[in-house]
């Protein structure tokens, strides 16, 4: 090999050692890059975990409030399907495949006590179908509504009627005074799916509490049904409070009432207008700097003078 050609050999073996230097460098340098890329992003995970941590700490207690409410609301409507179930038998298998489905929420809830924020919304969404599924049932198996209506084409029938003979009068007349008097009840409205518990303030906030010193306010909260033989329009909503000793609790004056047995004394009451569908309500009672006693209290509900509803539960 001539002296040139050897010089020429050398260079490119130079050349070639130095790209490969170079590219070794490169992948080096990106590596270094990805690794420190990587160590970056394991720390944002760690501090995303242990934010994680301390907003499921923070949540607790509302988590827990959230799960009771949860816990009483499908222990609830449990109760009101066994009473549909018991007005009509032929729905019955249709009834009990919503009770199917509340129970295994319920034993959801028994099982996991550590349910995140996210999964007790999701069953709060589910529970507010399941409610809507009920009000459903409870229009439906409505059957003295159904009969009512009936009831006011046959009366109104019968009153074009009573220019007839004296004794055919008079029996058309007593005939629809009756059926008058059965729409009125028909007329009633009623007070269903009850939620009544004592409550307590705590770090400026309200929760369920059974220990008759600590609770400072008494909530109720109910369904007031359908009803399209009701009149419509703007109405008072009366909560009685009635303690162990069989007296209603009242902090104010001039907290009377009109009913059909008299004038009775409320504890307070919610103004709403009825425009003949399905309200939900919520009434609260603030005890005042009063003491309760230990023992079973009752809620009753009055509306246009009439008992439309009532519940109970028991401080310790």
């Amino acid at each position: 090999m001539s002296e040139g050609a050897s010089r020429s050999y050398k260079m490119l073996y130079l050349a070639l050692i130095s790209i490969l230097l170079l590219g070794i460098a490169a992948i080096a340098y990106m590596w270094t890059l990805k690794r420190d890329e990587l160590y970056k992003k394991e720390k944002e995970n760690l501090a995303l975990q242990k934010d994680q941590e301390l907003l499921n700490e923070m949540l607790s207690d509302y988590t827990g409030g959230v799960s009771k409410d949860l816990k009483t609301d499908f222990k609830n409507m449990l109760e009101t399907y066994d009473k549909l179930i018991a007005m009509d038998r032929s729905k019955a298998d249709s009834l009990n495949l919503q009770k199917e489905r509340i129970s295994e929420l319920l034993n959801q809830l028994n099982a996991n006590r550590n349910l995140s924020a996210k999964q007790l919304m999701a069953l709060k969404k589910e529970n507010d179908v399941l409610r809507s599924i009920m009000r459903g049932y409870v229009m439906q198996i409505d059957s003295l509504n159904t009969l009512n209506i009936q009831l006011g084409s046959t009366l109104d029938e019968t009153k074009n009627k009573l220019n007839s003979t004296s004794e055919e009068r008079d029996n058309y007349k007593r005939d629809a005074e009756e059926k008058t008097e059965r729409i009125k009840k028909g007329a009633k409205l009623q007070a269903l799916g009850f939620t009544s518990i004592g409550l307590m303030s705590q770090f400026g906030k309200m929760k369920e509490a059974d220990k008759a010193k600590k609770v400072v306010q008494i909530k109720s909260t109910f369904t007031i049904g359908e009803n399209t033989l009701a009149s419509a329009g703007k109405k008072s909503v009366y909560m009685q409070v009635v303690a162990p000793d069989g007296k209603v609790l009242t902090n104010r004056s001039n907290t009377t009432m009109e009913t059909d047995q008299g004038t009775l004394t409320y504890s307070d009451k919610k103004d709403i207008d009825y425009q003949n569908e399905a309200i939900d309500l919520t009434i609260y009672y603030d005890i005042r700097g009063a003491e309760l006693t230990k023992g079973s209290y009752k809620i009753l509900i009055y509306c246009d003078g009439q008992l439309i509803g009532k519940d109970s539960f028991v401080l310790r």
